[in-house]
């Protein structure tokens, strides 16, 4: 069975996977879930202590998850959420996993689209720069925006209270101003490297801090010969992975990496 790597997003925790570790480990994959680094205690110690927030880097995210694959018995199908998916998409570029999907993915360096609902939704982070130094938590009316916005109104606060910690203003400040700096920043990757593995981006409909435009401007970008798709699934907001009906979308994603898989 091909091991599977799970690589989770912002404001949230690996924790945010448990549904999908669960489901795939039932199907026989040997299933890991990083943190990045520092944020191996629970949610609700990062809560009381963003201070591992504050000071991880996305070069350290991306080493730690290369250490990670590098521990595996062969390549892993890499699946990633939110930021957790460019971080995908960084680490195929790198020569890692036999196959990716980014889920409802952040931008990698060079996508401009920038929706409106994606500003409403960075609005607490992005609205002054001296929160490029600190951890940004999100109200449950900013999650609810953000995050669970199809979601009822009790499980949008169960699972706030269960998964939501703040996210890194630096890094967050860092994708905006990634664009508009010389040179490659953080979350650049080459779109002509044809020895990529095999990318599948997926978008929830209703999303409103990735919306399908970022997805798809993301997978234009592309221009080496390996295999990139785009899905979308209707009346999916970004918190798709614990969206009534993920086990659909984490069969089908599954069943396309394992038939892509290098």
């Amino acid at each position: 069975m091909r091991p599977i790597m799970l690589v989770h997003g912002f404001w949230v925790t690996p924790r945010s996977w448990e549904n999908w570790i669960a489901h795939y480990e039932a199907k026989g994959h040997r299933v890991i879930a990083p943190g990045y680094p520092g944020f191996e205690v629970e949610v609700e110690a990062l809560n009381a202590d963003p201070s591992p927030i504050v000071a991880v880097t996305v070069p350290q995210i991306i080493a730690k998850y290369e250490e990670a694959a590098r521990s595996l018995p062969e390549p892993p199908i890499i699946i990633g959420h939110s930021a957790g998916g460019a971080f995908t998409q960084i680490l195929l570029d790198h020569g890692f996993g036999a196959a990716g999907v980014a889920l409802n993915s952040a931008p990698t360096e060079g996508v401009r689209v920038v929706p409106l609902s994606q500003l409403k939704s960075t609005f607490p982070v992005l609205k002054s720069p001296a929160n490029r130094h600190k951890a940004i938590p999100l109200t449950f009316e900013e999650w609810k925006y953000a995050f669970t916005n199809t979601f009822s109104e009790d499980e949008a606060r169960t699972l706030y209270e269960r998964y939501a910690i703040p996210a890194s203003g630096g890094i967050l400040w860092g994708g905006v101003l990634a664009n508009f700096q010389p040179g490659h920043q953080d979350t650049w990757v080459d779109y002509h490297n044809d020895n990529r593995a095999p990318l599948l981006f997926v978008s929830g409909s209703e999303d409103h801090i990735m919306p399908p435009a970022i997805q798809e401007s993301n997978a234009k970008h592309y221009k080496s010969n390996t295999v990139t798709e785009r899905r979308e699934y209707e009346g999916y907001a970004h918190l798709l992975p614990a969206q009534k009906g993920w086990e659909q979308i984490a069969d089908d994603v599954l069943d396309w990496a394992l038939r892509h898989a290098r």
